[in-house]
């Protein structure tokens, strides 16, 4: 991978900080601006909801913009955003703030993906989009619990100021030593959003969804409900959390290579089906530190692993139009991201906190049980790869739907 195709990454590391740090620092939202931990816990759904809706609608509306200039923009508004949130007295304001970080995330993460793909040669693609997500799962490692562990000392104002000058310091980075990179061939709004109706495409932006919901609805909650099965709290929280962002590194770096090599739908069977046991077992297996470490780990392992290949299959499917389906697959990510926030909400408040991750599994299967539906064979009359284009970039494959 070039060093280009790094700094990409980096740009993804505040980027992801900026999304997932409430995880990290939902206590001391909670004890600062006297909101329950569910009602701290909608920040990230405000965040999730505006990602969703913005992004396509900003991949459409900057679709002439070149590259590099949109990466470093996007950069700005997210750094605009979190220095907003460090000044944030209240919480209807810090909402606010979330928002407009939101509107920089969602256009920077699906161009960052294409980008990396058009710097890279094809036989590498599956790396390149796991290199950019690398950025993502190592805000896990490092973003998260660092905003666990200085929530404390530094309130969640600190954390965000953190989080701004990170993004800035990126966007500097980026607009001096990213190539220009053209925007693709301007094309009118129907052709753009043409493939958002294919009957496949849907099949994939909903298994995103359900597997983002069924992770995140547990993920949100994931700091009191280590304090209940593993009787943890503050330090050794941040620990744990950074034992999950470290598998999340590790399967992330694995998918990039295995969806080089194998078919990613019978890879994502594979994963899927490992992380719905994993999902389902977590309030029996992070009973001690050490259980839960271990948990953890292998949770954020299944969990990013599926990202190379879903971002892959989108690409087979429509080569021409990848950009927009990389937009609408990180909605889909911040829909379910968004309505976890709810769900999780909900089910603490109707049963509790240990019921979570087995009605969390449930989702999880349900994506499963779609997904293994989608590998089965077309009908003989259905016209076949409509989306595919018969002209593909050149040195790329476009491969059939099987």
């Amino acid at each position: 991978m070039s060093a280009r195709t790094y700094l990409l990454a980096a740009g993804a590391f505040a980027i992801g900080t900026s999304g997932y740090i409430v995880s990290g620092v939902l206590p001391a939202v909670s004890e600062e601006l006297h909101v329950s931990h569910a009602t701290a816990g909608q920040l990230l759904t405000a965040f999730a909801i505006a990602y969703a809706i913005s992004s396509p609608l900003l991949a459409a509306l900057t679709g002439r913009w070149e590259r590099r200039t949109l990466l470093v923009v996007a950069l700005g508004v997210a750094a605009f955003g979190n220095l907003l949130a460090a000044l944030a007295p209240n919480y209807p304001l810090l909402l606010v703030a979330r928002i407009v970080s939101a509107l920089g995330a969602a256009v920077y993460t699906p161009a960052a993906t294409l980008v990396a793909t058009v710097l890279s040669p094809p036989q590498h693609r599956g790396r390149a989009v796991a290199l950019v997500f690398g950025g993502l799962t190592f805000s896990l490692v490092l973003g998260v619990p660092a905003g666990n562990l200085l929530g404390g000392p530094l309130g969640y104002q600190g954390v965000f100021a953190l989080i701004a000058a990170v993004s800035a310091v990126a966007a500097i980075a980026v607009r001096l030593w990213l190539p220009r990179v053209d925007a693709p061939p301007a094309v009118g709004l129907r052709q753009r959003f043409a493939p958002a109706a294919d009957r496949r495409v849907l099949m994939v932006l909903g298994l995103t969804v359900l597997a983002c919901l069924a992770v995140f609805s547990v993920f949100n909650y994931i700091a009191p409900l280590l304090t209940e099965t593993a009787h943890v709290e503050g330090a050794t929280i941040g620990i744990l959390l950074v034992a999950y962002g470290l598998g999340s590194v590790l399967g992330n770096w694995a998918a990039g290579r295995l969806t080089d090599r194998f078919d990613t739908r019978k890879l994502l069977v594979v994963l899927f089906s490992c992380f719905t046991v994993v999902l389902a077992t977590l309030p029996l297996t992070t009973t001690t530190p050490v259980s839960a470490a271990v948990a953890l780990f292998v949770w954020g392992a299944l969990t990013w692993s599926a990202n190379p290949p879903i971002q892959s299959w989108l690409i087979e499917l429509a080569p021409a139009n990848s950009g927009l389906l990389l937009s609408l697959n990180a909605s889909a990510i911040y829909l379910g991201v968004g309505l976890s926030g709810v769900v999780g909400g909900l089910v603490i408040s109707c049963v509790g906190l240990l019921p979570l991750a087995p009605i969390a599994a449930l989702l999880a299967l349900t994506a499963l049980v779609m997904l293994i539906f989608a590998l089965k064979p077309r009908p003989a009359q259905e016209p076949p790869n409509a989306l595919v284009v018969t002209s593909p970039a050149p040195g790329s494959a476009a491969k059939q739907w099987k």
